[in-house]
């Protein structure tokens, strides 16, 4: 029960300090968006066939004309109540156009996610135990986490999609396939890019945590009394090592999802990501207000996540405000 009212306390206090946050970065949101030069109707602008009147007419249907307090006022209301208006570039529900995109970058993110997790866990185990190991694969390690994501990208896109012919530059699918085989050849570098960084990262901390459990005491005795190697890796250092890994793991989940927003543009993945750059090109406030506002959601929801991970695994952390 002890654990079960601490997460308690955790949720109602991480609910009431989300209302005046998601507030007050709705309000920054929305100026900054609408502070941006050009404009929903900034296309129109530089069609010489199109009349100041038209313009004027366009901008009374989007509410445009309308003070910026008025128009913030008039969307926070609607958005409150559930309705999230229409998109200013086709017309249709900004719901739809963003739930249609979430499978793809659940997709993504998700497999992404998983490439991530083995990869660190192998290497920062054995890095942790292993000298040799960790000298060989710091220089990887390091040039992970310091190389942007675009770049990286792009060179993957020239090397084995451009010059080498073996794997599809973009999109999700092939037009004329569709099979299991294409949608896998098509994940294989957004995947590659997406996975690389933040297994890079955790591969880090797993590998320090592990080092610092196998210097401890328990250790120690454990291996005077003939266990052997694998055992107090597995057994003894890792499960120890596990709740410092998973609280980074957690906490970086949010950074995943704004980062595939770029893996996302790069390769041209029908997802949230790449929504999210086209609205901002065409100053489609509706859609780029709700996308952020879901981010934003979603940022909150993943450090709950993670604190509730962390209070069930770290006792200690129980009886913290």
């Amino acid at each position: 029960m002890g654990v079960v009212a601490a997460v308690t306390r955790l949720i109602a206090r991480r609910l009431l300090q989300s209302v005046p946050l998601l507030f007050v970065i709705s309000l920054l949101v929305f100026a900054l968006i609408h502070a941006a030069p050009g404009g929903p109707v900034a296309t129109y602008l530089e069609n010489p066939n199109v009349r100041p009147e038209d313009i004027a007419r366009l901008r009374r249907a989007m509410g445009l004309d309308r003070s910026l307090s008025a128009q913030y006022l008039a969307w926070l209301w609607a958005f409150v109540r559930g309705d999230w208006g229409y998109s200013f570039a086709d017309g249709r529900p900004v719901f739809l156009r963003i739930v249609e995109r979430v499978p793809a970058t659940i997709e993504l993110v998700g497999l992404s996610s998983i490439a991530a997790l083995l990869v660190a866990l192998c290497v920062g185990v054995l890095a942790g135990a292993h000298r040799r190991f960790d000298r060989a694969t710091t220089l990887l390690a390091v040039a992970g986490i310091s190389l942007p994501v675009f770049w990286f990208g792009l060179v993957l896109q020239l090397c084995f999609a451009g010059w080498l012919g073996w794997l599809p530059s973009s999109g999700r699918a092939s037009f004329d396939r569709g099979d299991i085989g294409d949608r896998v050849a098509h994940l294989v570098l957004p995947i590659t890019v997406l996975a690389a960084v933040f297994a890079a990262s955790w591969s880090r901390y797993l590998r320090r945590a592990m080092r610092e459990m196998l210097a401890q005491p328990f250790v120690g005795a454990a291996r005077a009394r003939g266990v052997r190697a694998r055992a107090l890796l597995l057994r003894h250092a890792l499960p120890n090592a596990l709740p410092t890994f998973v609280t980074v793991v957690l906490l970086d989940a949010s950074i995943m999802a704004s980062g595939a927003v770029v893996t996302e543009s790069i390769f041209a993945w029908p997802g949230v990501g790449s929504l999210f750059t086209e609205s901002l090109v065409k100053r489609d406030y509706t859609v780029l207000m709700a996308f952020l506002m879901c981010g934003s959601v979603t940022v909150m929801a993943l450090n709950l996540v993670a604190d509730i991970a962390i209070h069930a695994i770290d006792p200690r952390t129980r009886d913290t405000p």
